[in-house]
């Protein structure tokens, strides 16, 4: 089915908008012609990857949880008492977006 530009445009603007911008467009770098090779690929991004507590903070909304992440890794050991408070220390003096941008829900599905 072929459809006019300009009558397609006044039918749907927003979506003739959105179509149009830059802001919506998605880099293709490959093709794979099996689906299994292509889960597969997609699914070893984060494969061996583990989350540091940097990753953890940067889950958090609040100085609160922010705060419960570092205090339950250094309760368990995962990191040093050192690592702890230059955590602190920062998350005091520059707040919970010195860290780095907020990983949305779901964050390792989406991007993994």
């Amino acid at each position: 089915m072929e459809i006019d530009k300009e009558l397609f445009k006044k039918m749907f603007p927003n979506l003739a908008k959105e179509l149009g911008s830059e802001d919506n467009k998605i880099v293709i770098n490959s093709v794979r012609t099996s689906a299994e090779k292509a889960e597969k690929a997609a699914s070893e991004k984060f494969h061996h990857y583990s989350p540091s507590v940097v990753d953890f903070i940067r889950r958090c909304d609040t100085r609160e949880q922010a705060e419960e992440i570092i205090a339950y890794l250094e309760k368990r050991g995962e990191i040093s008492r050192e690592s702890a408070e230059r955590l602190r220390k920062q998350l005091k003096k520059d707040g919970l977006q010195s860290f780095g941008s907020r990983k949305e829900d779901n964050y390792y599905l989406k991007h993994g």
